[in-house]
C-alpha cells in the first residue's frame, strides 16, 4: 500500500511510531513527552488525531502496546492491512483499545495457545468491532 499525500493522519501516526519504535538510547518516550509544552503535546496529538490523553497514554504503553490487536485479528480470519486501509480511524481506535487493555496476558495466551477465536468475547476491549469487521466478508483473509 503506499501512502499518499491525502492521507496525512496515517503519516503522522506513521512517524511516531517509527519515531518511538527506533528508541532512543539516552531517553524514555515519556521523557522525551515531558520535555514538549502542552501546546506541542496537543498539537502532536491532534495531528494523529486523538486526545492529549490518548497519546500519554499510548506514550506510556509503549511502542508495541498493540501488537495483540493484528494477531488477534488474524486469529479471526479478518486481514488487518485491509482494515487499516479501508478503515482507518477504526483501525486508529481499536489500536488505542488495545494498548490501554488490562488483558494483555490472557489475549496473549490465548492467541499462543490457538483459542482466542473461541474466547476474545470475554475479554478483548475491541470484541464489539472485531464482531462486526469479522461479518463483512470484505475484511475477512482471502484463503
Amino acid at each position: 500500500m503506499t501512502l499518499t499525500i491525502a492521507d496525512p493522519v496515517r503519516h503522522t501516526v506513521q512517524q511516531v511510531l517509527s519515531w518511538f519504535a527506533q528508541g532512543f538510547e539516552q531517553a524514555t518516550q515519556s521523557d522525551m513527552l515531558a520535555g514538549l509544552s502542552d501546546a506541542e503535546v496537543e498539537a502532536l496529538a491532534d495531528d494523529c488525531g486523538i486526545s492529549a490523553h490518548q497519546l500519554l497514554a499510548l506514550v506510556k504503553a509503549g511502542p508495541h502496546a498493540a501488537d495483540e490487536m493484528p494477531a488477534m485479528m488474524r486469529a479471526l480470519n479478518i486481514d488487518p492491512a485491509e482494515v487499516e486501509y479501508r478503515l482507518r480511524r477504526v483501525f486508529r481506535d481499536m489500536q488505542i483499545t488495545c494498548a490501554q487493555c488490562s488483558s494483555k496476558d490472557t489475549c496473549r495466551q490465548h492467541l499462543q495457545q490457538g483459542k482466542a477465536e473461541q474466547t476474545f468475547i470475554d475479554y478483548c476491549g475491541n470484541a464489539d468491532t472485531l464482531n462486526a469487521l469479522w461479518a463483512n466478508p470484505d475484511l475477512l483473509i482471502e484463503a
